[in-house]
């Protein structure tokens, strides 16, 4: 490989999916570049990734974990992010300030679809990538089966840059196809030079001329070259293949084994030598890079640190003190894990973590004058929701503080009041990404919430009109109270909501105690026969009678209610659940399964399309009750391998009867009880 000379700072993201390994990649990286000594395992709970207490718990991924080290002179920053579907929004953030994005998965062609979404993101965003097959000294799959299944998935022509050396069944090391060097894998330690195979010339031979042509769809020169039988050097391959990754027009593929340490060298030289700088990241975000300008990606409160606001410089410099959007800057540092170094000044291309940014939130784009915007994507849709309150008495407080912490560090995670059910809401990913942030609220706030499955707002609606009079007549010394009313009440169309108007005349029910009559079918309709909402009917003043003395809005108001309660059992009172629309996303091969999951859910399917964009992937459209919603997400996640999802609205309400309807009925009255 050719010498290259000292670049700037540079950022990589890790990401893929759950189990990839791409936190053991992250401590053989730290190894390789002697910022630690020895590896961490998660066993054992001691990487410099996955360090915080939920993160140990579960052995997995929790956070953003974010390192800084040297690699052979040059400054890097590692962004290792958490590879569970219900937290992905630490990766959408991180991978759109990066320079390349590293995507870890397992040598299994079947679970080369649990990439797609990761592939479809950095595709959409220009976010230059490199794919790293991990795992494969226990891995029975093969690298040419992997590679074709992943390139399945990939809108980018993938490049294989290696092929593997064989010992039997197992791989043993690599050919590097530019510089046809081979190399001997060593067991925990660095690949070791070897003459390379005679039993694998050819197979070499034709890898790399597969190579040449994939790069000379994107180079007129390199593929005249070929035509002519003219090889180019290893340093004309190696420079084509640096401005193909910057332009993100191929994808590198590469092997290994992290756990092993296997292949971590030659990933890092790629990324090393190949791997664009800071220049491209403005551009991607839509900004013009000038004067002093930084991107929050990510946001952490911590004990005994207080705020901090994870930001990369695209431009200029960073100091402490500075004042950036109207937010002066106390305290910079940079990361490894949980362990933080103060610095006095950060430049372009370098990531800190910036202190006491009160009123910044992740997204913004830092610069003096505050006036710069970069094209920040919105939160992930909820998909799942938990409602949830303090288990002591005065925590309330407490519990709207930390519910606000942690939806800064994760805008995915949502919170508030449900208008239909006055229920308290949490609302994320999935029931883990749930469980995770109510730990947080315990280990960090010393917070204990209760949770339990959000209610259905559930209406009720008549089927048949009625007229009813009623009269509220009170005498207790002095003025009494008297109001007498009629009342037609109609139902009306589905969704038609309330009406009220009358028809009075000849004053028998004076003007100022019309709205009064309103109001009191008003407060009635928040508490139906069947314990529900009414909705969809509309009410009549028809006629009435007043006392000059004893009648008053009071009165009429009650007569009013008076009225609505001894009509509406008599209209046929009827249940409405709510339905919503749901738009399901999924690869064809699962598609089958929609109708055995939307039958079991009482659902209706209204049609099946190719979804835009993704190609072998469907978008089913169908109705389901909200009541069937719960915990949709899990079940579609465990029919597609964790890549199924969807979005939702609200559609109508529906008449529900039946056994099930008499059970909600029957378990609303029993709550009140």
């Amino acid at each position: 490989m050719t010498t290259k000379a000292s670049s700037g700072p540079r950022v990589a993201a890790l990401v893929g999916p759950y189990t990839s390994g791409k936190t053991s990649l992250l401590e053989a990286i730290l190894k390789l570049s002697d910022t630690i000594q020895r590896k961490g395992t998660v066993k054992e709970s001691n990487m410099v990734g996955d360090a915080n207490t939920e993160a140990k718990a579960r052995q997995m991924s929790t956070d953003l974990n974010v390192a800084n080290f040297e690699y052979l002179g040059d400054q890097w920053t590692f962004l290792d992010c958490p590879g569970s579907v219900e937290l992905s929004q630490d990766r959408l953030n991180a991978t759109l300030v990066t320079d390349t994005t590293v995507v870890v998965c397992e040598a299994d062609p079947d679970k080369a679809v649990t990439v797609a979404p990761i592939l479809k993101h950095l595709e959409a965003n220009n976010v230059p990538h490199i794919l790293f097959i991990n795992k494969m000294d226990v891995s029975s799959g093969s690298v040419r089966g992997t590679f074709e299944a992943l390139q399945g998935v990939s809108g980018r022509p993938l490049v294989l840059r290696e092929i593997p050396i064989r010992d039997g069944e197992h791989i043993s090391g690599h050919v590097d196809l530019v510089s046809e060097r081979a190399f001997e894998w060593q067991e925990g330690s660095s690949s070791k030079l070897m003459e390379l195979p005679d039993a694998l010339k050819d197979d070499e031979e034709l890898a790399r001329t597969e190579l040449l042509e994939s790069l000379a769809d994107f180079d007129d020169e390199l593929l005249e070259s070929l035509l002519e039988d003219v090889i180019p050097s290893s340093g004309e391959i190696y420079e084509t293949l640096k401005k193909d990754l910057s332009e993100d027009l191929i994808v590198p593929v590469f092997f290994g084994s992290a756990e092993q340490d296997s292949g971590v060298t030659r990933l890092m030289k790629a990324l090393r030598h190949e791997s664009p700088e800071v220049a491209n990241v403005p551009n991607r975000l839509g900004l013009e890079a000038s004067g002093n300008m930084a991107q929050v990606f990510k946001t952490v409160h911590l004990e005994h640190v207080g705020k901090l606001s994870f930001a990369r410089v695209l431009s200029g410099e960073i100091k402490d003190g500075m004042t950036l959007n109207g937010n002066r800057v106390s305290g910079m540092s940079k990361a490894l894990g949980l362990k933080f170094d103060k610095v006095s000044s950060a430049l372009a291309g370098e990531i800190v973590a910036l202190g006491r940014m009160e009123d910044i939130l992740t997204g913004a784009t830092l610069t003096e004058g505050g006036n710069a915007s970069a094209d920040w994507p919105v939160p992930l849709s909820s998909l799942f929701a938990l409602s949830i309150h303090a288990e002591h008495q005065g925590d309330d407080v407490k519990l709207s503080g930390a519910l606000s912490k942690l939806a800064e560090e994760d805008p995915s995670l949502t919170y508030g009041p449900d208008a239909n059910t006055g229920e308290f809401l949490m609302w994320g990913q999935g029931e883990m990404h749930l469980q995770i942030a109510i730990d947080k609220m315990n280990n960090r706030f010393n917070l204990s919430l209760l949770s339990e499955r959000p209610q259905v707002p559930y209406k009720e609606t008549i089927r048949k009109p009625v007229s009813q009079h009623a009269r509220h007549k009170k005498q207790s010394g002095g003025h009494g109270e008297f109001g007498d009313v009629h009342l037609d009440i109609k139902p009306l169309p589905r969704g038609s909501g309330f009406q009220f108007e009358d028809t009075i005349t000849g004053g028998v029910v004076p003007k100022q105690y019309i709205p009064a009559v309103e109001n009191g079918v008003k407060e009635f309709m928040v508490r139906g026969p069947l314990g529900f909402p009414v909705v969809d009917l509309s009410v009549t003043l028809t006629d009435g009678q007043y006392h000059t003395v004893d009648s008053s809005d009071m009165a009429f108001k009650k007569a009013a209610q008076q009225a609505m309660r001894a009509g509406l059992p008599s209209c046929n009172p009827v249940l409405l659940e709510p339905i919503f629309e749901v738009t399901i996303a999924l690869p064809n091969e699962f598609t089958s399964g929609i109708q055995r999951l939307a039958s079991g859910r009482r659902g209706q399917i209204l049609g099946f399309d190719a979804k835009d964009g993704w190609p072998g992937w469907d978008e089913v459209k169908l109705q389901l009750p909200q009541s069937e919603m719960h915990d949709l997400i899990i079940e579609l996640r465990s029919m597609t391998l964790g890549v199924g999802t969807y979005e939702w609205t609200f559609d109508h309400l529906q008449e529900f009867s039946g056994r099930d309807a008499d059970k909600v009925v029957e378990a609303r009255a029993e709550k009140d009880h």
